[in-house]
Parts: structure tokens; C-alpha cells; sequence
């Protein structure tokens, strides 16, 4: 496991289209289809990594304490399957996310959305422009320190209400993705 920082792209970057499959339900899954009026959160998780395997209760209640709002919410694992079996996309449909969890197994949309670490958060506005892209919170496997989501529900709830995102945003950090 290398520790990997979040690559912090420019605020204001639009979000790289993508459609690619959901392996729990074998359809494909557009931006467009994920979007909802105020915009789209879109993250770069997988199965595998400890720095995901800590926050996956807490993403899951993020998911549904989010999916009656008008912000959509989009899971993406880039990571090689190949080397990582676990991060397979038969693996992968195991999973019970209440948002499409969906397969870049050709990489491109990662390297589109410059993703490095598994979890990066992506949050763009109602233009498809960034306004965060950081960490969940300050909790990390090991440091005690509680898993809120803070950092990303406060820039969530401040894109819903029509309001600025802060700028001062930390960079995730987990395992880095696991290029071909």
C-alpha cells in the first residue's frame, strides 16, 4: 500500500463525461444520468483498500442520507483487476452502496478526473464545476479520531443551499490506484 495524496485539481475544472458499467445491475451509467439538479458528487473507491474499508459504513449513510436531495452520487473503482482480484468487478457487485458503484476498467475516466487515491472525492455544481475535491474527514485507520464526513457533507450541504464552497480543502489521502 502506498500512501497517496489526492492530486487537488483546480476548482472551477469541469467534470470529464464518462459512461461505464454498473456490475451490480450490467447496465451503463452516464454523468448525465447520475447529475441531479445542484450537481454530482464522484468518488474513486474500491474494495480492497484499508483508507475505503474505514469509511464504508459512513459512505453508505451518506448515500442515503443523500439520495432524496438533488445532488447525485457516483462510486467509481479504476483500480487493475487483474493484480487485484478483490477489486473485481464480480467483487465489486457485492457491494450494497445506495449509488451506482461502477467499473473504469479501461482506467481513462480516473485519469480524466486525475484521480490518484482511493477514496478521492470529486464534487462539482449544477455547471459540472469543481467546488471541492478533498478528504471525507480527518479520521484515517489508526489515528482514533471519529469518521463524520465532515469535510465533504459541509461542502455537499453548501452546494444544495446555493452557497460558495470554502477553498481551503485538504487532499485526501489513501492507497494509491492501481494503474495497469
Amino acid at each position: 500500500m502506498a500512501l497517496t495524496p489526492s492530486n487537488m485539481v483546480e476548482l472551477g475544472s469541469s467534470a470529464p463525461d464518462f459512461k461505464l458499467p454498473d456490475p451490480s445491475s450490467g447496465q451503463s451509467v452516464s454523468l448525465q444520468e447520475v447529475r441531479k439538479e445542484k450537481g454530482v458528487l464522484v468518488m474513486f473507491i474500491c474494495n480492497h483498500c484499508p483508507y475505503v474499508i474505514h469509511i464504508e459504513d459512513a459512505l453508505v449513510k451518506l448515500g442515503k442520507d443523500y439520495a432524496d436531495r438533488d445532488l447525485g452520487i457516483v462510486a467509481i473503482s479504476a483500480n487493475d483487476a487483474r493484480t487485484y482480484p478483490e477489486d473485481a468487478p464480480d467483487k465489486m457487485a457485492l457491494k450494497s452502496y445506495p449509488f451506482p458503484y461502477l467499473y473504469d476498467e479501461s482506467q481513462s475516466v480516473a485519469k480524466a478526473y486525475d484521480a490518484a487515491c482511493t477514496p478521492d472525492f470529486f464534487l462539482f455544481d449544477a455547471e459540472l464545476r469543481c467546488v471541492y475535491r478533498g478528504q471525507f474527514d480527518h479520521s484515517r485507520p489508526g489515528n482514533d479520531k471519529p469518521v463524520t464526513g465532515a469535510d465533504l457533507k459541509s461542502a455537499m450541504d453548501s452546494v444544495l443551499a446555493g452557497e460558495r464552497v470554502a477553498e481551503n480543502q485538504s487532499p485526501s489521502i489513501g492507497c494509491n490506484i492501481k494503474w495497469k
